[in-house]
């Protein structure tokens, strides 16, 4: 039977709150939000009634998002601690589901020692070439943008930036949740930053089972962060689901979920 979904909120090392969901039995798992994400907006919520049956599931607001708090400055240390809390509240290990940036948070803390018992990511924009020093500041922009108010210019400016289509955008803003999204315009920052925290090195030694991601309906760029973080891992793997850009839905990515973190696909 099933159990019951359950709320709670741990306290990180810094003293922020971050609230959580619990839902399920079995091995616990963790779900790591991508940017804009929280628990009532994006598909985390929707993926986790898919594993229940097998699994604990954990999703959770990000600091800075839905009923977590926050605290600055920020550092991507500090999402680490956050996710070290709840594998403690978990039971004192866990697996890890990251989508996109919440994909890199999700690395960066298996590679910081956190007790990570398996890793699955769906698309993380790690690029590992040299950056260009002449791209302009993503980040300083989207920070003078919200200094001046204009919270929604800032979203735009984040989603066009990073190859959102723009049909998904217009569909976004028509939606009733982008005064949401407009809110959190500010923690987009706080991804962009761990975008850079993650060093290549990090991936080279880090020996945890990981099942990397991608849909084949994504661009070229996206597909190739996917192939890439998987044959720098020791223990990577990578596999390709039928979706749409950026996504993939509950019913194709839950059963191969399941079978990596149950550990039927070793």
């Amino acid at each position: 039977m099933v159990e019951a979904t359950t709320t709670g909120t741990v306290r990180s090392n810094d003293g922020t709150t971050i609230a959580y969901e619990r839902s399920g039995t079995g091995p616990a798992v963790i779900m790591v939000d991508a940017a804009g994400g929280f628990r009532e907006m994006g598909p985390l919520r929707s993926l986790a009634t898919h594993l229940v049956d097998e699994f604990t599931v954990l999703t959770y607001d990000r600091r800075g998002r839905g009923l977590s708090t926050d605290t600055l400055p920020y550092a991507p240390q500090r999402e680490v601690e956050d996710l070290e809390a709840l594998i403690r509240a978990a039971g004192g290990s866990a697996a890890l589901y990251g989508f996109s940036s919440g994909a890199v948070l999700a690395l960066l803390a298996a590679a910081g020692g956190l007790s990570v018992t398996r890793l699955a990511v769906l698309e993380p924009p790690f690029e590992q070439s040299e950056q260009s020093t002449d791209e302009p500041d993503l980040a300083a922009e989207i920070v003078e943008l919200v200094a001046a108010g204009r919270r929604g210019d800032a979203m735009l400016h984040f989603q066009r930036s990073i190859g959102v289509p723009a049909e998904f955008i217009d569909g976004m803003r028509q939606g009733p949740g982008w005064p949401a999204l407009e809110a959190l315009a500010h923690t987009l920052v706080y991804d962009l930053t761990l975008l850079t925290a993650l060093p290549v090195e990090a991936l080279r030694t880090l020996t945890i089972p990981t099942l990397v991601l991608d849909s084949d309906q994504s661009d070229a760029r996206l597909r190739g962060w996917a192939q890439g973080v998987a044959e720098t891992l020791p223990a990577g793997r990578h596999r390709t689901l039928p979706g749409q850009w950026h996504g993939v839905p509950d019913d194709m990515l839950a059963p191969v979920l399941a079978e990596h973190f149950a550990g039927r696909a070793d």
